[in-house]
């Protein structure tokens, strides 16, 4: 049999792709954390349900990953991403999470994390022509 690769953009092919390397995955870690896997989606709301920003993530076994937290420019520096923050690590402990990790480039909110506990464990440079950082909280 003969393969070949294709970049067809197919869900099923993906949730087959997904579905396998998290079957794996599965095989290496303790008992305890399997299973152990939610999408967290915080959302920041006016009265009206008009959406200004949020926080998008997931549980993965014992950590809390932060994909993306953004809130719209004339909200910054009001808390609205601090509170997000402080909700997003309330349900990582409630959930058992020993850490939460995120990224974020050095145009974006490098120090604002920082702030918030983040400490640096990796960096890529030339990253877009920026440099990428990797930041980790204990829990």
């Amino acid at each position: 049999m003969e393969l070949y690769i294709s970049s067809e953009l197919n869900q099923t092919d993906k949730a087959y792709v997904t579905n396998k390397m998290i079957a794996f995955n599965f095989i290496h870690f303790p008992d305890e954390l399997k299973g152990r896997y939610q999408e967290i989606n915080l959302f920041l709301k006016d009265a009206r349900g008009q959406i200004y920003g949020g926080l998008v993530g997931e549980i993965c076994w014992n950590w809390l990953e932060i994909q993306y937290l953004f809130v719209e420019s004339e909200f910054r520096k009001s808390g609205y991403g601090k509170q997000l923050l402080a909700e997003a690590e309330r349900v990582a402990k409630d959930k058992k999470c020993e850490f939460i990790k995120l990224d974020t480039l050095s145009f974006q909110a490098l120090d604002f994390y920082k702030k918030q506990g983040f400490e640096v464990f990796g960096t890529i440079q030339n990253a877009g022509r920026h440099t990428h950082y990797y930041l980790k909280k204990d829990i």
